[in-house]
C-alpha cells in the first residue's frame, strides 16, 4: 500500500506516521507538510511545500497512491469562524480535490474530531465547519471516503503536541489511561490504536463513512 500522509508533524500525524513505518502492507509513505519530520526511514519521503492550498507544483508527484490520512487540524481557542473556516474547511477541501485529479482511485480519510455537526446547524462553531468539511469530503468522487472522530487520544512512543497545555494534561492523564480505558473506552485512545485503524480502514473498508471513537478503538482491538 502506497500512503500520502498529511500533518505529520503534529500529534496525531506522528502516530499515523509510526504505524505506517511499522506496517508491513505499507510498502511507501510519502509526507506532505510545511515542514520536514526529521525522520528517516527506507518508506519514508517527504514532500515540504510552504503553502499547502498550491499543491500544483507537488502534483506530479501526488500520483498513484492507494490512501491518503488527512491529519492536519488547528485548536479552534482565539480563532473566528472565518480564520477556523479558512484553516479546517477551505485547506481540506482543496487538497482533497486536487488528489482526486491525481490519485482518484485512493480512500482519504480525514481525522475530524467527537461531536463534530454533520447537519451543520449547531451552536458550535467548530463542530459546524468540521461537518462541513466532511460533507464536503464525502460528495467526492474517491475510491472511498471516511470521517474518523477521535474523543481524547493518549500520545505515546515518546510522541508530543506541539501545544505545550496539551502536554500537560496528557502527563497527568496518563496514569489513568489503564482505568479510562476499562470504564470509558469510548472516550479515549492512543495515537498507537488511532493509526492502527486508519490503517485498516484503508485496507478493507468501513461498513459506514463516520467512525466514532467505539469504531476506532474496536478496529485497534
Amino acid at each position: 500500500m502506497r500512503v500520502l500522509l498529511f500533518g505529520a508533524t503534529g500529534m496525531i500525524g506522528q502516530g499515523v506516521l509510526r504505524e505506517c513505518l511499522i506496517d508491513s502492507d505499507v510498502a511507501r509513505v510519502v509526507t506532505v507538510g510545511r515542514r520536514p519530520t526529521g525522520q528517516k526511514h527506507a518508506k519514508l519521503s517527504e514532500l515540504v511545500c510552504p503553502d499547502l492550498a498550491n499543491l500544483a507544483p507537488l502534483e506530479p508527484q501526488l500520483t498513484g497512491f492507494d490512501a491518503c490520512f488527512f491529519c492536519l487540524g488547528v485548536s479552534v481557542l482565539g480563532m473566528t469562524e472565518e480564520q477556523y473556516t479558512r484553516v479546517t474547511y477551505d485547506l481540506t477541501t482543496s487538497v482533497a480535490k486536487t488528489l482526486v485529479r491525481t490519485s482518484p482511485g485512493l480512500t482519504f480519510i480525514y481525522v475530524s474530531g467527537a461531536g463534530t455537526d454533520s447537519s451543520e446547524r449547531g451552536r458550535a462553531m467548530w463542530a459546524r465547519v468540521k461537518g462541513r468539511t466532511e460533507n464536503a469530503l464525502l460528495s467526492l468522487p474517491f475510491k472511498a471516503a471516511y470521517m474518523f472522530r477521535p474523543g481524547a487520544v493518549m500520545p505515546l512512543h515518546g510522541i508530543r503536541s506541539a501545544t505545550r497545555w496539551y502536554n500537560a494534561m496528557y502527563l497527568g492523564l496518563r496514569p489513568l489511561y489503564p482505568i479510562l480505558r476499562r470504564v470509558a473506552p469510548t472516550m479515549i485512545t492512543t495515537t498507537e490504536r488511532l493509526g492502527r485503524a486508519m490503517l485498516t480502514v484503508a485496507r478493507r473498508g468501513y461498513s459506514g463513512p463516520i467512525l466514532e471513537m467505539a469504531d476506532i478503538n474496536r478496529l485497534a482491538s
